[in-house]
């Protein structure tokens, strides 16, 4: 089969390697039907996470039909079509079972750490996958439900919600600053509505994708190239700050944007992904009672978010804004690796 595999820093082939074959009784085939690309893919790439090996076959989004199941799967059959979730849980360990799947203790991958798909064994950006815990690690896809659709929930929109949203304890009323515009942040726009906020206010750089939080949810936007950025958003409250700043970069400015942002008892929810040390200034902060929260996702609300997609509830067809084929993979990176240029959001990358 092809797969797009890490060749080391910088590096990366779309080549032939060999096709999975199941190793554990509650392991699945897949033949990937589509699969996306990540902030984090990205990560690897630069050499920000040296625990991935070169050889490694990347991506951990994906939707795919069943071709072969493990003689513990009882739950789902050839042919079913599915979403992959982009954290594999056993569902028995001591984490798993007290609501933590992103640290399950299974020693398949690494120990404590349910992130697995293209970190510790080879991922979703491939013709074929084998999916680990297959019956707590799939979901059968709607009928109806579209790629474009499906696709975003292996990951952003569960991340922007529970790690943005939910870490961020958003409540009815409050005031919400989202600093970052990118597929992340703009899930935690729009998931955000969900709790009823009273304004969400996006923070980027970037005008088009100020453009696209407005047409996600947001109530009000910042271009945080302005000198008076800040202003600009406690304007929108009552002078003290937002009560929940969720970041959405992974980068020391955006991060210390956000602290800025917060009032006095609010809540910082980082979402994004660091590849650098951040300063905590708890000299200034202590005295405010603010509560930061981080996370790697769960995946445990992608069963609830996918009803409101089917729904329409959350109407994510926006998020996609490039498709391309599997040996397009190359051209796609490059699109998602300059999206500013190229206005991209997500890629959809699929069989055809």
């Amino acid at each position: 089969m092809k797969a797009l595999v890490y060749e080391g820093p910088g590096r990366r082939s779309w080549k032939d390697v060999p096709d999975p074959v199941i190793q554990q009784p509650t392991d699945v085939l897949v033949r990937m039907i589509a699969t996306t690309i990540c902030g984090t893919d990205l990560h690897i790439l630069h050499g920000d996470v040296p625990e991935v090996a070169p050889g490694r076959v990347l991506g951990h989004e994906g939707i795919g039909e069943i071709t072969s199941v493990g003689t513990a799967v009882t739950e789902l059959a050839v042919g079913d079509r599915v979403i992959l979730s982009c954290v594999s849980a056993c569902g028995r360990c001591a984490n798993c079972r007290s609501g933590l799947p992103s640290h399950c203790s299974n020693p398949e991958g690494m120990p404590g750490i349910g992130w697995i798909f293209g970190y510790m064994i080879d991922g979703t950006q491939a013709e074929q996958v084998r999916v680990p815990f297959a019956e707590n690690s799939v979901y059968k896809l709607p009928a109806g439900m579209t790629e474009a659709e499906g696709i975003l929930l292996s990951d952003i929109l569960p991340t922007g919600f529970e790690i943005g949203v939910q870490y961020g304890r958003v409540h009815p009323g409050d005031v919400v600053a989202v600093v970052g515009s990118g597929p992340v942040g703009l899930a935690a726009v729009m998931t955000a509505r969900l709790y009823g906020p009273s304004k969400i206010v996006a923070v980027d750089l970037d005008p088009a994708r100020l453009a696209r939080a407005r047409e996600f949810g947001a109530t009000a936007t910042v271009d945080s190239r302005d000198p008076d950025w800040k202003a600009q958003v406690l304007a929108l409250t009552d002078g003290a700050g937002v009560d929940v700043a969720i970041e959405a970069v992974g980068l020391p400015v955006t991060f210390a944007m956000a602290v800025e942002l917060v009032r006095p008892g609010g809540r910082v929810a980082n979402v994004g992904v660091h590849g650098k040390p951040v300063e905590l200034a708890l000299n200034e902060l202590w005295i405010r009672n603010i509560t930061i929260s981080m996370g790697l996702v769960n995946t445990n609300t992608l069963g609830m978010l996918m009803k409101l997609v089917a729904t329409h509830v959350l109407p994510v067809d926006g998020f996609v804004t490039h498709t391309f084929d599997f040996d397009q993979v190359a051209e796609a990176y490059d699109v998602f690796e300059h999206a500013a240029e190229h206005d991209a959001l997500k890629v959809l990358i699929h069989r055809t």
